[in-house]
């Protein structure tokens, strides 16, 4: 049987979504998986200038120790956790104007911020990230200054959600089964067992 396509959306804002970066590696390690990013819109309510942490810590009291728990279990480096929470549609839009090499991108956002402490909320870092994924400076600003790539951001969040996803990460396997959230490889095995993949 052909390797498995895995499909997984992903808002690099999202811890959860970090640990995607680990199952990614992992599947196509253990199953030649042919992995497609694709950007999720998880908090639009955000303000452009985003969020402080605290808002997050009165929301979801033991968060933060919970955070640190599992990238320390998933072997993931972390800066530690950003005191502030950018609007993330600014970072996927760069993502998105990469075209073809978009999933290196989204990939790049969410270690920028999880492992090098970078705030992808602000213009400047955005343009040095994708300056050194290969894109033109003038570019990644002329993204950012309008609404370029918005309009994709906003089909893909909803194709996934038409999937029956409720947040993020969320993978579809060979267009046949979808996979919430950042499951365990033991989980994946039964997936892609069930899925005829060996």
């Amino acid at each position: 049987m052909a390797a498995p396509r895995i499909d997984v959306w992903v808002d690099p804002i999202c811890p959860f979504c970090y640990v995607a970066l680990e199952r990614a590696a992992w599947l196509r390690e253990r199953y030649a998986a042919e992995i497609e990013w694709h950007p999720f819109d998880l908090h639009p309510e955000y303000p452009p200038e985003g969020i402080p942490r605290d808002v997050l810590r009165a929301r979801l009291p033991g968060a933060d120790e919970y955070t640190r728990r599992m990238f320390e279990e998933n072997g993931l480096p972390s800066a530690g956790l950003p005191e502030w929470i950018p609007n993330s549609r600014n970072a996927q839009r760069v993502a998105l104007a990469a075209g073809e090499r978009r999933g290196e991108l989204i990939q790049r956002m969410a270690e920028a911020f999880w492992a090098r402490g970078r705030d992808i909320g602000d213009d400047g870092v955005l343009v040095e990230e994708g300056a050194a994924a290969g894109l033109d400076e003038e570019t990644v600003r002329g993204v950012i200054a309008g609404d370029a790539h918005l309009d994709t951001l906003l089909r893909e969040t909803e194709q996934v959600l038409e999937h029956g996803a409720t947040g993020v990460p969320a993978w579809v396997v060979d267009d046949r089964a979808l996979v919430p959230g950042a499951q365990p490889h033991e989980f994946f095995e039964r997936v892609l067992a069930r899925l005829g993949h060996a």
